[in-house]
């Protein structure tokens, strides 16, 4: 699925479209609101009213990623190799938690 490159090339790819401190701060706000996002969706099926949050953690996380690539001047890239989707994640834990 991942096209034959390791994670950390995926990363390094990745993060060479993410150098711009205002991109790489909305990233590191926006990635975890819509992953969270994510793991709420099941909890809305059993409280009503919670697929809100959900649904407004997704879009707001992801109008923090689009305005940090206006500031990076370059468009995400999981628009030229959807894969990307499964990367960002993978870059954030690795900025926030485990080095450069």
């Amino acid at each position: 699925m991942m096209g034959g490159k390791s994670w950390d090339e995926w990363i390094e790819e990745y993060s060479e479209s993410h150098q711009h401190p205002i991109n790489q701060l909305t990233h590191k706000i926006g990635i975890p609101m819509i992953a969270v996002s994510l793991l709420l969706i099941p909890v809305s099926f059993f409280v009503a009213g919670f697929w809100r949050i959900a649904l407004g953690l997704f879009v707001v996380g992801w109008i923090f990623q689009f305005i940090g690539h206006y500031f990076e001047g370059k468009p995400p890239e999981f628009l030229k190799d959807y894969r990307f989707l499964f990367v960002g994640l993978r870059w954030w834990f690795k900025k926030t938690f485990g080095g450069k």
